[in-house]
């Protein structure tokens, strides 16, 4: 209790809203393609919807960053999110076809677009003296609970013949986010806008300081793609099975999946805290060569007729590629654009997430669709993992907030909320990440 009150109580409540939003989250991103892949949907189906929530919430997602860049309070976003999910979660329940299928999509990657912009602003918001690093280690933390214990109950769900079930909770989850948000906002003290940039009266666009930031950003679109696959292409190429690994039942399948998400638990934090001591550089190089590794695994397992346990041991490096990506790609982020450009600059990491889950299931489905197995497409990723390794050793920490500019950290969040809609992080050392 006492590690947990050594934190604002603006940041705690953060931190349940999106712990409970996460557990309904996490049945839902596991199982769907389990779902739909049992009603004879093809891999190639299901990508496409997936990939259909993924633009959808693209373009929303700029809109709720855009709202919250001309003053909107981070909590009403998420209000709306909880009733568009809810509204998801009714259609997905009982879709049988394509086009409810994709209907169902639609509307939780508008919730979703909604719902990141606002929440991952409100944790700098929230934080009061506490670094805004240490905020997101505990609320990524929050995140990959509320996952882990989502998979876990939809992986009870498919032993038990329902999966659909997966939805039913998710609702029960956001109608308790809508009820604690609106008991409890979301402290939001940002003054409203006054007047624009440089570059709007001017009426060019600065974008000089680019370049240092596109090794960021290439690397991130690789391993946000990565955890794409993990969730819509490893389930089903588990159920399919390999050349000599036999297919799982969708209760095996969904079992292994909850496993890696408790190993992602328990790394993220110690992880997490391990690599704020390290360079960003270090950080990066090493979730691309455990990404390599993990994938070099499971591609390989199709090999085999005891590959379902090369599999389980290949969760570990992707749990652990994971638990260093999510913190340090942030960082790195942070590092590498000027305190005036950081709102943009954390807009467009955001956008690697959305490219990802939009092209990622539907190459991952196509391939498993036309080849019947994964082996190709785990060892092309790996390869492609391995191949942007050396786009981070050019990484070096060009701009810090500083440990002695803490009370600054206001100030420079609100020039980032400024530059472009969906901010991320305030400005922290780089011990704080």
């Amino acid at each position: 209790m006492r590690w947990w009150n050594q934190f604002p109580p603006g940041l705690r409540n953060v931190t349940r809203l999106r712990l409970l939003a996460s557990v309904g989250a996490g049945g839902v991103i596991f199982m769907t393609p389990l779902v739909f892949h049992a009603i004879a949907f093809s891999a190639s189906q299901v990508g496409r919807g997936l990939a259909v929530s993924a633009l959808v919430g693209t373009v929303v997602r700029l809109l709720s960053g855009a709202l919250l860049d001309r003053g909107l309070r981070c909590s009403w976003p998420i209000r709306a999110t909880t009733l568009l999910a809810i509204s998801a979660d009714l259609m997905l329940f009982q879709a049988d076809t394509f086009s409810a299928y994709v209907l169902g999509q639609t509307l939780l990657g508008t919730a979703a677009g909604l719902y990141w912009p606002a929440i991952e602003l409100a944790v700098p918001l929230n934080c009061g003296d506490l670094p805004s690093g240490r905020g997101y280690a505990l609320v990524r933390s929050a995140d990959a609970l509320g996952i882990g214990m989502g998979a876990f109950m939809g992986t009870i769900a498919a032993s038990i013949g329902q999966l659909r079930l997966v939805y039913g909770v998710e609702a029960i989850c956001m109608a308790s986010v809508l009820i604690l948000i609106s008991v409890q906002p979301l402290l939001d003290e940002r003054p409203m806008p006054q007047g624009t940039h440089s570059e709007s009266s001017t009426g060019k666009l600065d974008l000089t300081w680019l370049p240092p930031l596109l090794p960021v950003l290439v690397v991130s679109v690789v391993a946000t793609g990565i955890l794409s696959l993990q969730q819509s292409a490893l389930p089903l190429d588990l159920v399919k099975g390999g050349l000599e690994r036999p297919g799982l039942s969708e209760s095996h399948s969904s079992a292994l999946i909850a496993f890696q998400l408790t190993l992602l638990v328990l790394l993220q934090w110690p992880v997490g805290r391990w690599l704020s001591e390290r360079s960003v550089g270090f950080g990066l190089s090493l979730s691309l060569v455990s990404f390599a590794t993990g994938c070099t695994l499971i591609g390989l397992s199709a090999l085999t007729a005891s590959g379902t346990g090369l599999v389980m041991v290949a969760l570990l490096p992707m749990a652990f590629a994971q638990a260093a990506f999510l913190p340090t790609a942030t960082e790195a982020v942070v590092e590498e654009t000027p305190p005036e450009h950081r709102g943009l600059a954390m807009a467009m990491f955001s956008q690697c997430f959305a490219l990802s889950a939009m092209a990622a299931p539907v190459v991952g489905g196509n391939l498993l669709d036309q080849q019947g197995h994964g082996l190709t497409l785990w060892i092309g990723v790996a390869a492609i993992s391995l191949a942007v390794l050396p786009l981070v050793k050019g990484l070096r920490p060009r701009f810090l907030g500083g440990v002695q500019g803490r009370t600054n950290n206001l100030s420079m969040l609100k020039q980032g909320v400024q530059a472009a809609s969906g901010s991320k992080e305030r400005p922290v050392s780089s011990n704080n990440r």
